[in-house]
């Protein structure tokens, strides 16, 4: 089941919705998973520590179950990811920590009528957990790590993301990126529970690179129908943090952004199109001036 917004006014806008990863971007949650994988390492032999935790920023659960285990907690896969899962969902239970002004930007794309979906490689327990305490109406849908779709970097995420929100997805793409099982909407995605930008006077750190890549993205376009779907994906702002997430997002062709406020690695040489290291002034509006600037690169 699609679940579109009931009071949906963003037919005369350009942006047409917003993808949200989830630790890093909306909560700043990393703390908890450095914590929890530490106590786990040292109650059962391993070794973990902050620095190894944010090398597997972005990354599925059982991939970093199993680095602990390569690590010496001698545990099975799925019991690290276990104790994991459920003591990060145990903190985030207690306190959803969100990042400062996120929320304020979800009221304004709510007002907007401008739909969000969640983007996260976190189980679906966790997923569900976020949306149910998100601001009223923010999220029509999710996708989590529990579907059964390629991980990021694969674009494959942000694909079925977009399908929710009524992008329609080539074939062929879907195909390319192992979606061509799942391409009915239902299969992919699930109903919600109903920036200080740099420069004041522009869009904060858009990056040339990534011009040039948008304006190839568009080139490569060989007849009217593919050229629509990258004009509908740029419309679409990704928000991401980690390198794993914006090499998902921006492979996709959502206008992506990096928040680069809450994550201890450096990703300034991502494919993002723009960077922002907080909330602070982010609007629908400022968004909207995004998805404006890249739909203008990619016709020059």
């Amino acid at each position: 089941m699609v679940l579109h917004s009931a009071n949906d006014k963003s037919g005369s806008t350009l942006l047409k919705a917003v993808l949200w990863d989830m630790d890093g971007t909306l909560i700043d949650s990393e703390p908890y998973w450095h914590q929890v994988e530490m106590d786990i390492a040292r109650e059962h032999g391993g070794y973990w520590s902050e620095d190894i935790g944010w090398t597997c920023s972005g990354k599925p659960v059982p991939q970093v179950a199993q680095l602990m285990i390569d690590k010496g907690t001698k545990l099975p896969v799925c019991e690290v990811q276990r104790l994991m899962i459920e003591g990060v969902a145990r903190k985030e239970a207690e306190h959803m920590p969100w990042i400062a002004g996120v929320e304020d930007v979800l009221r304004s794309l709510v007002a907007a009528g401008i739909p969000s979906v969640l983007v996260t490689a976190s189980p679906r327990r966790m997923a569900e957990n976020l949306v149910r305490q998100a601001p009223q109406g923010a999220f029509v849908g999710y996708v989590c790590g529990e579907d059964e779709l390629p991980k990021k970097p694969n674009p494959a995420p942000y694909l079925a993301a977009a399908k929710i929100v009524g992008v329609k997805v080539p074939e062929g793409i879907l195909t390319a990126n192992g979606m061509a099982a799942r391409t009915d909407d239902g299969a992919t995605s699930h109903t919600g529970i109903s920036s200080r930008i740099s420069d004041s006077d522009s869009l904060g750190n858009v990056d040339s690179r990534n011009i040039s890549a948008s304006r190839r993205f568009a080139e490569s376009a060989d007849d009217t129908r593919l050229a629509a779907f990258h004009r509908e994906m740029a419309r679409c702002v990704a928000l991401e943090d980690s390198m794993t997430g914006l090499e998902s997002a921006a492979a996709s062709g959502a206008t992506t952004i990096a928040q680069t406020g809450f994550i201890g690695t450096d990703t300034s040489a991502g494919p993002q199109f723009a960077s922002i290291d907080s909330y602070e002034s982010l609007t629908a509006e400022s968004l909207e001036r995004y998805v404006e600037q890249r739909l203008a690169t990619m016709e020059d």
